[in-house]
């Protein structure tokens, strides 16, 4: 048994799982690229008042962040999600003074939420995610959730589903908040602790309560619709008409708040409908928001974003059957074949790998049998023989594992020997 395990609600990424990562990582950084997103990377911990805004209703604020604080100066606070701490760097940095609005960013990294671990659902968990911040357009909205819905399609999930809504302007908002407030007033009594906190400070964050949901007066809550302003309105219809042009498949739901307090207008949800995914279906979700840079300090100015969960992004293309991370394989095992000749053929693999081949050899002094299952196990395109003989006439035996054809050559002429017999050159890195 071993001395430690790691901490409820964390996982360690091994490095049989970490190409998958990778990979993951890869396809988002190219269609970044392609939307013209650069990444950003802020600390993982912040005054806790990036996080903590007075008077915010949602779960995470009140229930689920990892605040420390140093000889009880500071209050710092583990990042429960990036776009507070993005939007703080954007106001510290003056980014909303540069000529080219929207700035246009993502982020991949750990976030860090005390809460009950469940399937799709740890204490640290990796997001990516993008921020469009400074400029107020239905079309960027467009555009930010096409990037998010064309990246797991393109990875190879199909049962989505985009679920939209908007919250409208701040008037909007509050002519909605009243009569949410005068509709709930009666049922108070029978809603659950948090609702009642809920109804206080945020009335909207009811209709997203999970314990409340089947409660009969939760059937005919008004919607929010019917409390639009015109300007509100036409923007959500033309992000609607936006996405409809792009043929982005979507449902607009009325119940559909999301959980953080700042946002505005649009709002939005994809959700796998795949089986696999459990009670944790969302595989990215996100929205515009009004207020938060006027917050940290800097001019009035709108921006949109959602974030992804990696771990539950896995999850989900794992469910629908997709194959994720490649087979291991190398270029080049070189068998020692002596203590004598270690360093000659430590000189070997290392010119093999500056020459751009990768390239492994034996460190146990193993029997040329266990080594030659070594290079089975790595996969690998190449053998390379390093024995007492051929050192003494300055020669190496090279074999070749597709066809076992074999090459006997001078020590020099290693390098020259890969690239004239490199089967597939396209693939290799050296090129």
């Amino acid at each position: 048994m071993s001395k430690f395990q790691t901490p409820r609600g964390t996982n360690d990424i091994l490095p049989s799982e970490s190409v998958k990562w990778q990979q993951i990582e890869q396809i988002i950084r190219e269609m970044c690229t392609l939307y013209n997103y650069d990444e950003i990377r802020t600390p993982i911990f912040e005054d806790t008042g990036v996080f903590k805004r007075e008077n915010d209703s949602s779960d995470m604020v009140n229930k689920e962040m990892y605040t420390f604080s140093i000889n009880g100066k500071d209050s710092l606070t583990l990042r429960p999600e990036m776009t507070a701490g993005v939007v703080r760097s954007f106001v510290q940095h003056k980014m909303y003074g540069e000529p080219d609005l929207p700035k246009k960013m993502f982020y991949i990294g750990p976030q860090f939420r005390y809460e009950r671990p469940q399937k799709g659902r740890q204490r640290i968990f990796h997001q990516f995610g993008v921020e469009a911040i400074g400029a107020k357009d239905p079309m960027l909205d467009v555009e930010v959730i096409t990037l998010g819905y064309t990246l797991v399609k393109i990875m190879g999930m199909n049962d989505l589903c985009v679920m939209i809504n908007t919250l409208g302007d701040d008037e909007s908002r509050n002519n909605y908040r009243n009569a949410l407030r005068e509709y709930f007033k009666p049922y108070l009594g029978q809603m659950c602790d948090d609702c009642k906190r809920r109804f206080e400070q945020n009335p909207l964050r009811i209709l997203d309560c999970k314990v409340d949901k089947d409660q009969p007066f939760m059937k005919d809550v008004p919607r929010i619709q019917d409390y639009l302003n015109d300007e509100s309105k036409a923007y959500f219809e033309m992000v609607c008409e936006g996405l409809d042009a792009l043929e982005i498949p979507y449902k607009i739901d009325d119940h559909l708040v999301r959980g953080l307090d700042y946002y505005a207008h649009t709002v939005f949800e994809v959700v796998s409908l795949n089986e696999n995914m459990g009670s944790q279906s969302t595989v990215f979700a996100g929205g515009r928001y009004d207020g938060l840079v006027k917050y940290f300090g800097g001019p009035e100015m709108s921006g949109i974003g959602f974030a992804m969960g990696l771990e539950r992004l896995i999850i989900a293309l794992e469910g629908e059957g997709v194959k994720l991370g490649e087979e291991k394989s190398i270029d080049a095992y070189v068998l020692v074949l002596s203590d004598n000749v270690k360093i000659p053929a430590q000189e070997i693999v290392t010119e093999l790998r500056h020459n751009g081949y990768s390239a492994e050899i034996d460190y146990n002094s193993r029997k040329f049998k266990a080594q030659f299952k070594t290079v089975e196990r790595l996969n690998a395109k190449f053998a390379v023989l390093v024995g007492d003989k051929d050192i003494e006439n300055n020669q190496v035996t090279i074999k070749r594992i597709s066809d076992q054809k074999q090459f006997v050559v001078s020590l020099d002429e290693v390098v020259a020997c890969f690239d004239a017999n490199y089967e597939n050159d396209e693939e290799h890195h050296h090129h």
